[in-house]
């Protein structure tokens, strides 16, 4: 045995040890040797423990020190932005009221565990990136903006909105259950998804300048139509909001794939169809159900309106009148005039665009409908109205909250057999029988005619069936 002298991982000791082979030095890797060379330091030296302290806690400070760098970085909106994919949700953000605040902010649940098990996941985004990007970005039900994120900033004892309108007890819905982004979901990305319009296509479209035009205010508020069909359910005894897909904008491509997939089953039991006139069968059937449908959500919607104005009360959980959320203040003084409902044609007139503020029926319809980003940026200030009968005539029919009280009988038209021998004097003019025309049509509506059907199915054909001494205006 003789003396060799071996270098330790830092300083110099000598050491009786046994000379190895040049066999057994070549088997040996690096990492080997590297636990050799540590396993013979001495650890009874002070010095050396000192200087293991110290490599372990630069060792700490660049590991901890550079993965939380990271994960600000990460956490920040510019790192959002890096991807192409993201920049209609960027653009969006920087352009809305929380454009001070960071993405993650409301996109992760506070705490450490929450962070990192966010961060996991979101390499699948990462995959997504480099192998192939989703036509459109849509919040997923696992993903969706949780009331415990919104909390950190409001107060859920806020009982009157911002605009001082609206009355909505805040603490109540929360209580129930009810995600804040039921209602919120447009109050930073303008509801994008569900209008269709941060699709792969139209990504190059969003810029600051595009931002003030996209991000409009009807999308950025609570939709009156999500109120009314949530309520409508309660109602029905069903509670929406315990489904998460009930808060969250529709999958588009998940809706094209299930779209597809019904038009190849279609398609599947027409083949196995054995005549053509099954097939047109089938066809028609078809049609039928879709007219069903369609009439069905017609009569719903009217149901609902008739409640809103009072005119139908029923045993409900949650009222639908107006003033159960809106202030009664906020009522224009004219509806308060007496005999308001039967003399508010001329005040329509020459205020229409001011009426569809609050009665329009898309207000009351929750799913909004798909949008064409470029016609969109194409569109100029808003055009002024100019009072024109025939464009009152046409909401009056198309418009269901003004359907529901022009198909009434009119307490000026009296009775039926007084009214048919004194109502000639009341269309002489065609101002005055312009006015006819907006609850009645001239001639019997004709099945599938694009032209918008009276609210009344009394026309004037039905007795005047020789015509009419003067001409009659449609």
């Amino acid at each position: 045995m003789g003396r060799v002298s071996s270098v330790a991982f830092w300083g110099r000791k000598d050491k009786e040890t046994e000379p190895e082979s040049r066999e057994k030095k070549k088997k040996s890797g690096p990492i080997r040797r590297l636990w050799q060379k540590f396993r013979d330091i001495d650890w009874k030296n002070p010095v050396n423990r000192w200087k293991l302290l110290f490599v372990s806690l630069v060792g700490c400070i660049v590991v901890f020190g550079g993965g939380y760098g990271v994960l600000q970085f990460t956490n920040s909106p510019s790192f959002c932005s890096s991807c192409h994919e993201m920049q209609p949700e960027y653009t969006s953000f920087t352009a809305s009221a929380h454009n001070q605040i960071s993405c993650v902010q409301c996109h992760i649940k506070s705490g450490t565990v929450n962070m990192l098990t966010h961060k996991v996941k979101s390499l699948k985004e990462v995959y997504y990136h480099v192998t192939g990007v989703p036509k459109q970005i849509v919040q997923t039900e696992e993903e969706a903006v949780s009331s415990q994120n919104c909390l950190q900033c409001h107060s859920k004892n806020r009982l009157v909105t911002a605009s001082g309108d609206l009355k909505v007890n805040h603490k109540g819905h929360i209580e129930e259950g009810i995600p804040c982004i039921t209602c919120h979901s447009g109050v930073v990305h303008a509801k994008m998804a569900s209008r269709g319009i941060n699709i792969e296509e139209v990504r190059g479209d969003w810029t600051k300048e595009s931002a003030e035009k996209l991000m409009e205010e009807k999308y950025l508020r609570p939709n009156m139509g999500t109120c009314i069909n949530c309520h409508d359910q309660v109602n029905n005894g069903v509670k929406p909001w315990k489904d998460p897909a009930y808060s969250v904008p529709a999958n588009a491509e998940e809706t094209e794939k299930k779209v597809e997939e019904n038009q190849n089953e279609s398609a599947a039991k027409a083949t196995t169809a054995s005549t053509t006139s099954t097939n047109t069968t089938a066809s028609t059937e078809t049609e039928k159900t879709d007219a069903a449908t369609l009439a069905e959500h017609d009569q719903k919607t009217q149901d609902i309106i008739l409640q809103a104005i009072g005119k139908e009360q029923k045993d409900v959980k949650v009222s639908m009148s107006c003033e159960t959320c809106h202030k009664k203040i906020k009522v224009p003084k004219s509806h308060k005039v007496e005999g308001w409902n039967r003399n508010h044609g001329t005040t329509a007139i020459q205020q229409l665009d001011k009426c569809v503020n609050c009665h329009q029926d898309s207000k009351w319809v929750r799913e909004i409908p798909k949008e064409d980003i470029m016609s969109l940026l194409k569109m100029k200030t808003k055009i002024k109205y100019v009072p024109n009968l025939t464009v009152v005539k046409e909401q009056a029919r198309i418009n269901k909250f003004c359907s529901a009280c022009h198909s009434d009988r009119p307490a000026g038209h009296v009775s039926s057999d007084q009214w048919l021998t004194a109502h000639a004097s009341k269309a002489k003019t065609a101002e005055q029988k312009s006015e006819c025309f907006v609850c009645h049509d001239n001639q019997k509506p004709v099945e599938g005619s694009t032209t918008p059907k009276a609210a009344t199915d009394v026309y004037c054909q039905y007795c005047h069936r020789t015509g009419f001494k003067s001409p009659v205006n449609n």
